[in-house]
């Protein structure tokens, strides 16, 4: 079971990095609209979440007092191998601690922001959590992308296609 739980991180890091990769240098830190996030800010506080998350995982509180959430979405303008560094470090940290863990393991009680959840329901949480920005980031990418998208899944009116071979169903290998 805990493999699921791998593929799927993995999954969407590999979604976002597809859409991250297409997005200019220029408009990474572009905010489409009042009150909106950057791609830059969307990435800072996917890493920020998965490091103060996995940290300790299974021994401390998840929402760790060292963190300042509110600074991931600061209009702060970083560039490319900043944000990618930060970006990078987040998914590390979450990878190592996966790495730890095993099935046995995911009946263990962690607690998040003081709120004790099983390991299993604090990992169905985060999957949820950086799926729901990673969209983000896509919707972001597609919007700031200047020259032809490259299709990430499955292309407008390539279903069918697809279908023959589904190859993104399982994840990366």
């Amino acid at each position: 079971m805990l493999q699921d739980f791998k593929d799927e991180f993995e999954r969407y890091k590999v979604v976002a990095r597809k859409a991250i990769d297409q997005v200019p240098d220029d408009a990474i830190n572009q905010v489409v609209g009042s009150g909106n996030n950057s791609v830059a800010m969307l990435m800072r506080h996917i890493s920020g979440n998965l490091v103060s998350r996995f940290t300790d995982f299974l021994s401390s509180d998840g929402e760790k007092p060292w963190r300042n959430r509110d600074a991931e979405f600061a209009d702060v303008t970083y560039d490319r191998e900043e944000v990618d560094s930060m970006w990078s470090k987040g998914w590390e940290v979450l990878e190592n601690e996966l790495a730890t863990l095993t099935d046995a393991d995911l009946q263990k009680r962690v607690y998040i922001r003081g709120q004790s959840f099983t390991v299993h329901e604090a990992l169905a949480r985060s999957v949820a959590h950086v799926s729901y920005h990673v969209g983000q980031i896509v919707l972001l990418a597609r919007i700031l992308t200047t020259g032809e998208w490259q299709w990430i899944t499955v292309p407008k009116g390539k279903s069918q296609a697809y279908n023959q071979n589904p190859i993104y169903e399982k994840g990366p290998k």
